[in-house]
């Protein structure tokens, strides 16, 4: 049995080492990427960074846990994405390379004085992957929340400060829910079955957009294992990142297979390789990531010391 520590180091690392082995190959189609599969970490390439750079993902989740070890704050959380986006702050060689439409436009309205709690783009072409991909400290901090609604309603706020429009914000919650089944030790499988149907009750109970809710049927109806790998896209839309990551994550046995599946998907690599990782180190644990990607990371100690201070917080 993995312990909370080993779960909650994992899960961080698990994040910058799928991200990382998905920035060099990022854009590249499955096509090629079944002739030329990634197998390990790679330099250069798409974004010109040496091997073991990470990307705004990883950056973001890292804004969002050094701002939670100061207590959960919405308005301190948007200020520390905004130190990220105008300095580099938690940007793997201290500088930003790579940032989404929406995301900027969202911490621009930051910079000019508007409150986190409003600043996200609320329209549907809104929904990229750029909220999930850093939603996963959520499942840490939320461990101990009873009640459904306090969890929606947190998860809603953190991703409102950039992505705020529904299917943004209800993609992150089913993430979040099936990964706190995940920390409690469940089976993937039987996490998987068992987050489903609370899931859409309480949209139920809610009283959420029927249609919107539909959109979910591939993950919270059918079983995302069933499809076949045709049919799982792997663009920089968040619903298909919920998918991919989930089917990934089911399909595959150790926390290496995730990641590199994911990354071979093509298209965000990075990103579906960064969501799906936190998943897979949050379930297999830090020591189930291969040593030779972990040491290797951009700002390795500097990981190391963040995970630990939010241990110190969490257990």
């Amino acid at each position: 049995m993995k312990n909370l520590k080993e779960q909650i180091k994992g899960g961080i690392f698990g994040v910058a080492v799928g991200d990382a082995l998905g920035v060099p190959v990022e854009f590249k189609t499955r096509t090629f990427l079944q002739e030329h599969p990634v197998k390990d970490f790679l330099g250069y390439l798409c974004w010109n960074q040496p091997p073991g750079t990470w990307s705004d993902d990883s950056s973001l989740t890292f804004c969002l846990i050094d701002s939670l070890l100061r207590g959960y704050d919405i308005e301190d959380i948007g200020q520390t994405f905004v130190k990220w986006y105008k300095e580099g702050f938690w940007g793997a060689h201290y500088e930003v390379f790579d940032v989404g439409g929406t995301t900027s436009h969202s911490l621009d309205r930051i910079l000019k004085g508007e409150s986190a709690k409003y600043s996200g783009n609320l329209f549907v072409e809104d929904n990229g992957n750029g909220s999930l991909m850093r939603t996963l400290p959520m499942v840490y901090i939320l461990k101990e929340e009873g009640s459904i609604t306090e969890r929606y309603k947190k998860i809603k706020e953190v991703s409102s400060i950039t992505h705020a429009h529904f299917r943004s914000v209800f993609a992150c919650f089913i993430y979040v829910e099936y990964g706190l089944l995940l920390l409690k030790g469940q089976d993937k499988f039987e996490a998987y079955e068992n987050c489903k149907q609370p899931i859409l009750d309480f949209a139920h109970e809610m009283d959420f957009n029927p249609t919107e809710i539909s959109l979910f049927n591939r993950v919270l109806q059918s079983d995302i294992r069933e499809f076949e790998e045709k049919e799982v896209e792997s663009s920089g839309y968040v619903l298909h990142s919920l998918e991919a990551a989930l089917w990934c994550f089911l399909k595959s046995d150790s926390y290496e297979e995730v990641v590199l599946k994911a990354v071979n998907l093509g298209g965000d690599t990075d990103t579906t390789a960064a969501i799906t990782g936190g998943l897979a180190g949050l379930y297999y644990g830090y020591n189930a990531i291969p040593t030779k990607w972990k040491t290797r990371l951009a700002r390795f100690e500097d990981i190391e010391n963040l995970t630990g201070q939010f241990n110190e917080n969490l257990v």
